[in-house]
């Protein structure tokens, strides 16, 4: 059986210690040198930023989020232990873990720190498609000539890099497709490195509810276990055909995903499915006028997002969540392709508008989806009032860029202020 040393990087027939440095870090697996699809997801990213920044945070429980109305944007592994979780509102984490430190997020610094963790990712291969700030699947499928190594050994040394030069942890799961590498870099964490190799993937997922197959949600967990599906075995044991039956074209994606089967490649080049920003009110809110007011800043957050990606979106979309947690969202396809707060607003606007009829709202949020190459934008006939608002913000982009982020105040900013001032 291969296997590696985590810290050393000695290759061999280890056992369970590493003969040289005497190691317990030691990955073993039949495949370990065949295999080359991975994935990479930081260590309770957010968390772990602020913790490398303020030492003294170390030993305690650290949530990042906004307000006591906010919801929990991540946490350390401390705080996990009391029960915290994403996405949790913070007033259910507080009750949870009360000794925990509250961080209002930075997402300049944690941008910062994944520009330079992804860097080091594609010093690696160019085949790079990252999910977030904090996580992305690679191919080093024909790196070994380039790297002197197999994949687990470059794999491994990225790890040891990060954790030298970024001062954070991450894990990796390497398996022979995206679908089972990312479910191995969640088996071990932190600072984990975990295999799933072809022939063992198929016994590994038997036991597994179907819960942990991507874009299996609750309601649909709901449905099928109401069918019988209860284990990703269940699923692996019907026949294709009942599988449709049942759940239209996605039966055949089921199939493949129980028996351990996803072709889809790594693709550095796929499109994002979006960009947004939101807020959450310290108190509800329910007139048109003061939730107007929250989407402004929104746009402009949203808008200079799109253009530093150099990109533009096709479709708006406006999510509102009520004092019941329930979320609604509209959407209206543009004409043209936006990078503007100004249209953003106008659109949010009048999505807004149909929504403010005296119901309290919880948090705004507003954000561009079908996104394209913003060159396409510029050759567009019917692109002429959005080129000049595009002008008019970029040259804002420049000035804040020059003179700091308060330098130029827009009219609905002033406006805002003035109303809260009175």
């Amino acid at each position: 059986m291969s296997a590696l040393c985590r810290d050393c990087f000695r290759r061999g027939d280890l056992g369970r210690r590493c003969p040289r440095c005497g190691s317990p870090r030691v990955i073993a697996h039949d495949e370990l040198e065949q295999l080359s699809i991975a994935h990479m997801d930081c260590d309770a990213f957010y968390a772990s930023v602020e913790k490398r920044d303020d030492p003294s945070l170390r030993d305690h429980a650290v949530i990042v989020g906004g307000g006591k109305r906010g919801v929990v944007t991540t946490c350390c592994y401390i705080a996990r232990i009391s029960g915290v979780r994403s996405a949790m509102p913070m007033f259910k984490a507080r009750q949870l873990c009360p000794q925990a430190i509250i961080i209002k997020p930075n997402f300049t610094k944690y941008r910062t720190e994944s520009r330079r963790i992804m860097a080091m990712v594609r010093d690696l291969t160019p085949l790079v498609q990252p999910l977030s700030l904090d996580e992305a699947w690679m191919d080093l499928s024909g790196t070994e000539r380039l790297h002197g190594a197999p994949p687990v050994e470059t794999l491994s040394r990225l790890q040891a890099k990060i954790e030298a030069e970024i001062g954070i942890t991450v894990s990796i799961g390497l398996a022979p497709n995206k679908f089972l590498a990312k479910i191995a870099s969640d088996l071990d964490k932190p600072r984990g490195f975990s295999v799933i190799g072809s022939a063992d993937a198929q016994g590994f997922l038997a036991t597994k509810p179907v819960g942990i197959i991507p874009g299996v949600g609750p309601a649909m967990v709901k449905s099928m276990e109401g069918a019988g599906y209860r284990t990703v075995g269940d699923l692996a044991r019907a026949e294709p055909k009942e599988l449709v039956e049942r759940f239209g074209a996605n039966g055949l994606r089921l199939s493949d995903l129980a028996h351990g089967r996803d072709n889809r490649p790594v693709n550095p080049n796929e499109e994002r499915k979006g960009i947004s920003a939101e807020t959450t009110f310290n108190d509800d809110l329910h007139t048109f006028a003061d939730l107007e007011d929250k989407l402004a800043p929104l746009c402009e957050r949203v808008a200079r997002q799109i253009r530093a990606g150099g990109v533009a979106g096709r479709v708006v979309t406006l999510k509102l969540r009520g004092t019941d947690f329930k979320i609604i969202t509209r959407r209206r396809a543009l004409p043209v392709p936006t990078q503007t707060a100004k249209t953003l607003f106008a659109v949010g606007r009048e999505l807004l508008a149909k929504e403010a009829n005296g119901r309290s709202w919880r948090l705004i949020g507003i954000g561009v989806a079908e996104l394209i190459d913003a060159d396409a934008v510029e050759h567009d006939f019917f692109a002429g009032a959005e080129r000049r608002a595009l002008v008019e913000e970029t040259a804002v982009d420049k000035l804040r860029a020059r003179f700091g982020p308060d330098a130029v105040t827009t009219g609905r900013a002033l406006g805002a202020k003035r109303t809260s001032d009175d």
